[in-house]
């Protein structure tokens, strides 16, 4: 089992900036690929962005040039950055690990309220 935990999220105007965090714990070996998911109200989860064990990451259009993904492989951490924030933007940003293996599955944080206002 692979715990996480999320922080950083709030209020901001829009223009703002918001960093985001996901620590994890547990059985943290063999996690390849991290990243954020987010969710608006009713409409469906939503790729943000991953980004893999070798640094290669892969960001939703919408968040290009404006959000920044990173990790610290030692320490199982991700981070988002966000900046030039969006009203748009507002939505639960949930963070995700995979985990490789025999069983290769998907861990889900409890997410994080980020709200843009106009």
């Amino acid at each position: 089992q692979v715990q996480l935990v999320e922080s950083g999220g709030g209020l901001v105007q829009a223009g703002g900036s918001l960093s985001l965090s996901c620590a994890t714990s547990g059985s943290t070996f063999n996690i390849d690929t991290m990243g954020w998911y987010r969710q608006a109200p009713g409409s469906q989860r939503e790729l943000v962005a991953t980004v893999n064990t070798g640094g290669s990451t892969n960001y939703a259009d919408s968040v290009k040039g404006r959000f920044t993904i990173s990790r610290e492989n030692a320490k199982n951490t991700v981070y988002l950055q966000m900046n030039s924030l969006k009203p748009e933007d507002t939505a639960v940003y949930y963070c995700y690990v995979r985990k490789i293996g025999p069983f290769t599955r998907a861990y889900w944080g409890q997410g994080t309220q980020v709200t843009v206002s106009s």
